[in-house]
This record gives structure tokens, C-alpha cells and sequence, in this order.
């Protein structure tokens, strides 16, 4: 099934799969649509920002919904529009649920601090969705008619990084789409908060291209899309910027 993206405020980047740049944050969510099941990567930074998104994607779907969520990582930008999508099966990389427990009030306060009113940060917080299923390594989903792949890359962007590859062919293409979340960024340089692993950073970007490979588009967690030469060069500066070979 193909939609009308341009008509709900998306970008096509292949047939059944498409993102939008939410406002604010310039952070993407990614929709990857099988005959079955539609998968949301990533979901907003407050309930109502994630309720926007829910609807935008209903109408898009002739009123079909969200079945599964993929969460890149724990940050209050990605996760804390979750809770919009009631029924919907949320998975994440080993670890994020015990992340999502221990950081709740840290994830408020750090979306109060980057501009969300706190009464919608509290809300959200209050709500909070843990994944229901846990990535180790690879994760095969069945979306009706389409399989796509969720990776555990490794620690990089934080300790927890989820990445999702979605096999078919790209302006003539073969490697299909990679959405990377926050290992890969367009619009600024990678954020290393306390949270990075920036050891690990530049093997979790191999990881990405080894997934993708050269003809792949690659979906940053903030910015434009991006191709392969783009994510090496980004490794590389990462590399250098933290002397890792």
C-alpha cells in the first residue's frame, strides 16, 4: 500500500515508507507500512506532539493505526510521545526499560529545561510507555507483506541505540532505508551527552553502513536524509574527535 505523504506534511522515501520533522526539535519519526501492521519509529516529545502525529497517520491510513513502535534511545525528543498510541507494541534496545524507570524524573526535567511546558512533561512523564519487547541483537518484524529488520547497534549516540533497516529499492537502489536515530544527525553536530558511549560511536556507524551499504538512504535522528559517504564522514569525525581508531 502507497499513500499521499506530501498531503498530511511527510516525506516519501520509498513505497510504504516515509518520516516527518516534527517542529522544535527538528526530530524525525519514521513510518514503515506493511498490508498488516504500520511501524512508528519514534514517537514525539509530549503526549499532544505524539497525538498529532497519531492522526496525521490515521488520516494517512484511512484510518488504520500505529501497531508497533521502535524507540532509537531514551531521550525526552523520541520517547515521551509514546503513550499516544494505546495498543500499539513498543520495542527498544536491551536496557531501555530499566533506563526509562530510573530516568523518568530526568526526562521531565530535561524536556522542561529544552523548552516543554512542564505541565505537559509531567503528563508525559506520568504516562511513560516502556518497550514490551527487548532487542539484544536482531529483531525480524512481519508488517504483512514487508519484513523489516530492528538492530541493537551498540552503545553509541547513548547506551542504547536502536537502529531499523527497511529492505527494498531506493531510486533504483537495492539497500532500502536506514533510520538511525541520534547516531547519525544532519542538521548539527552528534550531541555527546552523559549518556554517550563515544568509544563505541564510531563502530556503531560501521554497523549502520554494513546494514545499509552504499545505495541505501539513511534517516538521521535531526535533519535532512543523508547517504552512506555522509554517515563515514560523520564516523570519522567522530573517531578523530574522541581518538578512536
Amino acid at each position: 500500500m502507497d499513500v499521499a505523504w506530501e498531503e498530511f506534511g511527510w516525506e516519501r522515501l520509498a513505497a510504504g515508507v516515509g518520516r516527518r520533522r516534527l517542529p522544535g526539535w527538528d526530530a524525525t519519526v519514521g513510518l514503515v507500512v506493511g498490508d498488516g501492521a504500520a511501524l512508528l519509529f519514534d514517537a514525539g516529545s509530549t503526549l499532544r506532539e505524539g497525538a498529532a502525529v497519531r492522526a496525521q497517520v490515521q488520516g494517512l491510513l484511512g484510518g488504520r493505526r500505529v501497531t508497533h513502535i521502535a524507540l532509537s534511545h531514551p531521550h525526552f525528543d523520541h520517547v515521551l510521545g509514546a503513550a499516544a498510541f494505546a495498543g500499539a507494541q513498543v520495542f527498544g534496545a536491551v536496557g531501555l526499560d530499566e533506563v526509562l524507570v530510573r530516568e523518568r524524573d530526568a526526562l521531565r526535567a530535561e524536556a522542561v529545561r529544552e523548552g516543554v511546558a512542564a505541565d505537559e512533561a509531567g503528563e508525559a512523564a506520568d504516562v511513560l510507555v516502556h518497550p514490551h519487547h527487548l532487542v539484544c541483537g536482531e529483531w525480524t518484524l512481519d508488517l504483512g507483506g514487508r519484513q523489516v529488520l530492528l538492530v541493537n547497534t551498540g552503545p553509541g549516540h547513548t547506551g542504547h541505540d536502536l537502529a531499523l533497516l527497511v529492505p527494498g529499492t531506493v531510486n533504483g537502489a537495492s539497500d532500502g532505508v536506514v533510520f538511525c536515530g541520534d547516531l547519525v544527525e544532519e542538521s548539527g553536530e552528534p550531541q555527546a551527552g552523559p549518556d554517550a558511549v563515544p568509544s563505541r560511536w564510531p563502530a556503531a556507524l560501521d554497523r549502520l553502513l554494513e546494514l545499509g551499504g552504499e545505495g541505501a538512504a539513511y534517516v538521521p535522528g535531526h535533519g535532512a536524509v543523508v547517504d552512506a559517504s555522509f554517515v563515514r564522514a560523520q564516523r570519522d569525525e567522530l573517531a578523530r574527535r574522541f581518538a578512536v581508531s
